[in-house]
């Protein structure tokens, strides 16, 4: 599991007390029983540990696990490419 998945996994587990035993790449952030409101929060916390711009529009109960991940390692690669044009 790389960084980005391992940090998700404990936030889900720590923060919004998910069950690691429910947590699995494909599930929604609805499976695991999150609202709008913490879905949201989980978002801000992500953007705000990452420094990542994530959109408020992506922040949904119908992503996956593995797709929010996903999206934060495509962001952190983004901003690795910039950074290293200047």
């Amino acid at each position: 599991m790389d960084a980005v998945s391992q940090h998700l996994a404990t936030l889900l587990t720590e923060k919004f007390e998910v069950p690691a035993e429910h947590i699995d790449p494909q599930a929604t952030l609805a499976d695991l029983e999150l609202d709008s409101l913490a879905v949201v929060e989980l978002h801000l916390t992500l953007q705000e540990h990452w420094n990542v711009p994530l959109d408020e529009n992506e922040a949904d109960a119908d992503q996956t696990v593995d797709g929010i991940a996903r999206r934060i390692t495509e962001l952190l690669a983004a901003a690795a490419t910039e950074s290293e044009r200047t």
